[in-house]
């Protein structure tokens, strides 16, 4: 099948369970879709969060080969230095880049990570990290004032972690609203072959109202029961408006990075490996403050072990010689010295001495290939349920709320990718994984490829 034109709507954290199942009477617009529509729950990638995640979709490589691993990274073998996500750390082709051998051309939206704004057989506007709407956010470049004719300040992402939940709402549904204006505006006015949008909105309403839309959620209370849903809605009348204006041959796909589901509590992985014996520490007197940062500890790195990065998953340094400035662990007992920290990890139970799926993944086991600032091992504590705080000083390893400010939800393996085609008259279930959709896109558009995932048509 040969495709003249590929609509992709990306919905950041949209869950199987709630755009399938739970809120879809309520989603006229994208039920039409799913009722001729191949689709199905779709396995993220490791780490299943929004960076790498999209990018791995766009090109079918690992997080590994891309050298991403989340948003911030490690610089190097330093202690403290870090590096941002950003758009120029991506060498590898995505399905914008394969086409575009082709002459065929592409509009991308918010697609992380774009900022700094990279050359495009096309136009791009750039995601989320960029800082806001002073600089230079487009390309060509000329395209930001004809963003700001059609939407005036342009958004690029929203402060969800506060307590003025009103002014929260208020915000996404104008950064949304823009955004769609915008994207039927470029939908209308420029040439494309292919147009990938993505909605971090509803990432953020998750985040911020997950315990008043879950009655089960440990911190439910009453109060913006509805928002979760009513974005849904608003964005199931955005996209109703926007797919009309797309021709009769044009598939639609709709993807998104990861699930999302109920936080059960956070669990303070530096405090626990100061107790382990892991990490040492020259100033235990400051763990008497609560919310204590990392950065604030004077490390005894000379007897340090291992330390670690909060986030919805946990990533784990081990203290090499002739790697790290001070390191402890001779490179010969690397294995066995990061087996030992693997399976201490494994081994901690919930606040109830209850029993955690908890998972280790080595970045040579689970990737072909490893580049840049490599963790050396990656945790999902209780199968991403507890997200990892990185703060110290609390009165007990299990935190009920998020440590970095007002947080509900955690990331769930499982996001979603569904596909109308053209004459298509019924539905299909299927199971796929983040890495089937860039192979499925250039199948639509007759290129061959080699890459690792496979085409789902």
């Amino acid at each position: 099948m040969m495709i003249d034109r590929v609509f992709v709507i990306g919905l950041d954290s949209a869950p199987p369970e709630l755009l399938y199942h739970e809120f879809i009477d309520d989603l006229p617009n994208i039920r039409k879709l799913l009722e001729k529509s191949v689709h199905g729950a779709m396995k993220s990638c490791v780490p299943a969060i929004t960076i790498p995640a999209w990018m791995v979709m766009a090109t079918g490589k690992s997080p590994g080969e891309l050298g991403l691993y989340g948003f911030r990274h490690r610089k190097g073998n330093s202690y403290r230095d870090i590096w941002i996500a950003h758009s120029l750390m991506v060498k590898e082709k995505a399905v914008w880049d394969y086409i575009a051998k082709d002459g065929k051309k592409s509009i991308l939206v918010g697609v992380p990570p774009s900022y700094p704004p990279k050359k495009v057989n096309g136009h791009l506007i750039s995601c989320f990290i960029t800082p806001d709407s002073s600089v230079n956010y487009t390309y060509p470049s000329e395209l930001k004032s004809e963003v700001e004719k059609v939407a005036g300040d342009y958004i690029f992402d929203v402060v969800f972690r506060k307590d003025e939940r009103d002014e929260v709402v208020e915000k996404i549904w104008e950064m949304t609203e823009k955004r769609f204006e915008v994207i039927r505006y470029l939908i209308q006015e420029k040439e494309w072959d292919y147009f990938e949008f993505v909605e971090i909105g509803l990432d953020r309403i998750h985040h911020a109202f997950w315990k008043y839309f879950d009655k089960e959620h440990h911190l439910h209370e009453p109060g913006y029961e509805n928002v979760i849903k009513d974005y849904y809605k608003l964005l199931d009348e955005e996209i109703g408006k926007t797919i009309k204006l797309l021709d009769e041959d044009t598939a639609i796909a709709i993807v998104s990075d990861h699930g999302i589901k109920r936080m059960k509590g956070c669990f303070a992985i530096n405090q626990w490996l100061i107790e382990e014996g892991f990490l040492k520490i020259k100033n235990p007197e400051i763990m008497d403050k609560r919310g204590v940062k990392f950065e604030q500890l004077d490390v005894d790195w000379g007897e340090t072990v291992a330390w670690a990065w909060g986030g919805y998953y946990s990533r784990i340094f081990l203290n090499v010689v002739g790697r790290e400035k001070s390191g402890k662990i001779r490179r010969s007992e690397f294995e066995n010295a990061r087996d030992e920290v693997a399976d201490c990890i494994k081994s901690v139970r919930g606040p109830e001495g209850e029993k955690w799926d908890t998972e280790v993944f080595y970045p040579e086991d689970i990737y072909p290939s490893a580049v840049g600032d490599i963790p050396d091992m990656m945790v999902y504590f209780d199968a991403l349920s507890w997200r990892s705080a990185g703060t110290l000083g609390w009165d007990s390893n299990y935190l009920r709320e998020n440590d970095t400010g007002p947080d509900d939800a955690v990331h769930s393996e499982y996001g979603c990718f569904a596909l109308y085609l053209p004459e298509s008259t019924e539905s299909k279930i299927i199971n796929s994984t983040i890495y089937d959709f860039a192979p499925t896109v250039l199948k639509l558009f007759g290129i061959e490829n080699e890459l690792s995932g496979r085409s789902i048509v």
